[in-house]
């Protein structure tokens, strides 16, 4: 596994009955591969990974697996309510010819750090997959510090990157002062993209670019090459979208910039229900004159 590049953290495509619509899911994930995204993260936050039953989980690697065909990398989101049904789902992800996991805490209960360590022990422990460990303590309530993450980098050879979510830039210094080039540290919220690029961060696990991947890899690809004029540029303009991924209903707004660009649907899962009226409304207003201003390529 190769962690670098632009990662989608890929919504999950509902059809009008409930149902997961796979033949859209495989369509979307070989769009984003067209692209130049380097992977595709299955099964996350923005996947509404916590409403979904083991069994459409699996599914939803199957098809995902089977639309890139080697293009680029699965990595599956790792997450569930017991550590022992987390290591199912990691055995089954290798089985499946995913080629990482981005491990999460367990869902609900926010253990402390030795309860923590034990749940990413057992977890990365089990597989010999390539992991990314997701910290979101803002969604999760979990916060792994940085020299707890150097502690678990210590404990395995197979944990090879770190998704920073808590929002603090002085994490990504933090995580680099404790383990160096030891892990890739991946940007985990859209809005903090080069911010995170310029103390060091090699990836990125977007939201945004499940609507607009060509800006996505584009602002990373500037970054990458240290062009910070022009990626200021393009982020100026994207910024206003990209902070659509930092709120409580990231999920339904994301989906709704699917939607405008005529690449997904509205539809999510309860508890979730997607926007109305006059929330709907400003979302959009925001949506339509970003996109009515959208740079050419």
């Amino acid at each position: 596994m190769d962690w670098r590049g632009v990662l989608p953290a890929v919504t999950t495509p509902f059809a009008a009955d409930g149902r997961i619509d796979h033949d859209f899911l495989k369509k979307h994930v070989g769009w984003l591969a067209d692209h130049g995204c380097r992977g595709i993260v299955a099964l996350g936050s923005l996947g509404e990974g916590a409403t979904l039953g083991s069994d459409e989980k699996r599914d939803i690697l199957r098809s995902c697996v089977e639309a890139v065909g080697g293009r680029i990398a699965v990595v599956a989101g790792i997450a569930a309510l017991s550590t022992d049904e987390a290591v199912d789902l990691a055995d089954f992800a290798k089985e499946t010819g995913c080629q990482g996991l981005m491990v999460l805490p367990p869902y609900v209960y926010q253990g402390d750090w030795p309860e923590t360590r034990a749940h990413f022990d057992a977890v990365i422990g089990a597989t010999g997959l390539s992991c990314m460990l997701y910290n979101n303590p803002i969604a999760y309530g979990t916060d792994v510090l940085p020299h707890q993450v150097r502690v678990l980098a210590e404990r395995h050879a197979n944990l090879h990157s770190v998704k920073e979510s808590s929002g603090d830039i002085r994490r990504m210094t933090g995580i680099r002062a404790e383990c160096g080039d030891r892990l890739a540290i991946f940007v985990g919220l859209d809005d903090l993209i080069v911010e995170g690029m310029m103390v060091g961060a090699t990836g990125w696990v977007a939201g945004l670019v499940n609507a607009l991947p060509r800006e996505s890899v584009e602002l990373y690809e500037l970054c990458r090459r240290k062009e910070w004029d022009l990626a200021f540029r393009l982020y100026k303009w994207f910024l206003p979208l990209l902070r659509l991924d930092t709120v409580p209903k990231f999920v339904q707004l994301i989906k709704l910039v699917q939607a405008e660009v005529g690449w997904g649907s509205e539809r999510v899962r309860p508890p979730r229900l997607p926007l109305e009226g006059a929330e709907r409304d400003a979302a959009l207003a925001i949506i339509r004159e970003s996109l009515a201003n959208r740079p050419s390529s």
